[in-house]
């Protein structure tokens, strides 16, 4: 037994009966069981209940146990000052404060069915992939989840870009700039790649984007990729980073991509000259993804992005490769940099500028092809199909974020499948 399943008991009133008595012998009519709270103070506020023919508003207070007033620092919380009602599953002390006060408290354990509480705990053991596994059902999936998990993804990562953008001093073009490589990195050097980002003035990319060769040159010195020149291409980028560094007087940083468990693809050296060959190509690349009306206008930017001609039979510098070809980004590559780069900031600009139409957003992702991952294959296998990638992020995130953390009573499914039970 927890609290969590309590507040959910009380709040949906699953109770045997409700012919509730105090502890103290006094019969307890709940007119109104209150509305939950999930922020600080009483559990349920506003509640009403009638007790000798006299009625009380107030808040009600829900612990697993009465002693859990004391280990919750309750006593003399000017919150706690309204309370109409303790309600405990066990009633294991006296409240000498609520005592005084006159305050009721009632002992639940009697009037709950011990099977739900089994449910409760069954949905919270351990099991292969989510927690209701065995009680999955997609047709009690309610209607427009899909739409309502995505927005909580976008609100939760529009925080982050908020941060963001205060740091760069409200520059959205930074902030893009940072995002992309971001996703650039991939998993392996996701991190490294934002902070080599971080680490530059986006207004020097602003100067130096018309110029492809300074631009690379200067990715590649900041990861210290030049300090040993292979060949006559690695001797010119680094004279031009050399030149870079002394005419913008830029601050030593040592960053050191990866390149383990990467595809050669995948390699730094060539996300790295895609990224600085997109920014040379799209000199309006933020104002042309805000204004993107349709998921064509977003492939239009990235069709064409390639790393140099150097890397057309090189993946790593000073070693030729047999193989020569085009190092241009694929359709997949694009749409994880669509997926989870562009329509996060798309959305987080509109939501501050054009709030009227950020349910938009919903087309793009209805119009990108469906994910693939051992957390989708997970979900396919409970029934699920996935057309587009609104499904696919929806589910990776609830994944995520409530699955993997056991919330099922904050999981509009699992409250469902829960409710289903009784």
């Amino acid at each position: 037994m927890n609290e969590e399943i309590l507040q959910y008991l009380w709040n949906f009133k699953k109770f045997r009966r409700f012919d509730f008595v105090s502890v103290d012998g006094k019969n307890i009519e709940i007119l109104d069981f209150g509305e939950w709270n999930k922020n600080s103070g009483p559990d349920f506020l506003f509640a009403k209940i009638k007790i000798d023919d006299i009625i009380f508003a107030g808040n009600i207070e829900i612990h697993t146990k009465a002693s859990d007033w004391f280990f919750h620092n309750h006593s003399g919380n000017p919150e706690f000052g309204n309370l109409i009602l303790h309600a405990v599953y066990i009633n294991d002390c006296d409240i000498p404060e609520l005592k005084n006060q006159q305050i009721p408290t009632l002992e639940l354990r009697d009037y709950i069915d011990e099977t739900l509480i089994q449910k409760h705990q069954n949905l919270r053991e351990e099991h292969s992939f989510i927690p209701c596994e065995n009680l999955f059902d997609k047709d009690k999936i309610p209607l427009f989840f899909e739409e309502e998990v995505l927005l909580k993804k976008l609100d939760f990562k529009s925080e982050s870009l908020e941060l963001s953008l205060k740091k760069n001093q409200n520059n959205y073009e930074a902030v893009l700039f940072q995002q992309l490589a971001y996703t650039f990195g991939l998993k392996v050097n996701a991190e490294i790649f934002l902070q080599l980002a971080e680490s530059l003035d986006f207004s020097l990319i602003q100067k130096i984007k018309q110029n492809k060769l300074q631009l690379e040159a200067l990715l590649f010195g900041i990861c210290n990729f030049l300090d040993e020149p292979k060949d006559e291409m690695m001797k010119v980028w680094k004279r031009e980073f050399h030149f870079l560094k002394i005419k913008f007087n830029l601050k030593e940083v040592r960053i050191a991509p990866k390149f383990s468990k990467l595809r050669p693809p995948n390699f730094p050296t060539i996300r790295l000259s895609q990224l600085a060959n997109l920014y040379h190509s799209q000199p309006n690349l933020f104002s042309k993804i805000i204004e993107a009306k349709t998921i064509d206008d977003l492939y239009l930017i990235f069709e064409n992005i390639s790393a140099s001609e150097y890397w057309d039979n090189h993946f790593n510098f000073g070693k030729i490769s047999p193989v020569e070809s085009q190092k241009l980004l694929s359709k997949d590559f694009i749409d994880l940099i669509i997926i989870n780069a562009i329509l996060p900031i798309k959305y987080f600009y509109q939501k501050n500028h054009n709030p009227e139409i950020v349910d938009d957003i919903f087309e793009f992702y209805k119009q990108l092809k469906p994910e693939k991952n051992s957390v989708l294959d997970e979900w396919k296998n409970l029934g699920m199909k996935f057309e587009n990638a609104l499904k696919t992020q929806a589910f990776l995130y609830q994944y995520k974020t409530f699955c993997t953390q056991k919330k099922c009573l904050n999981c509009s499914i699992g409250f469902q499948l829960l409710k289903s039970q009784d």
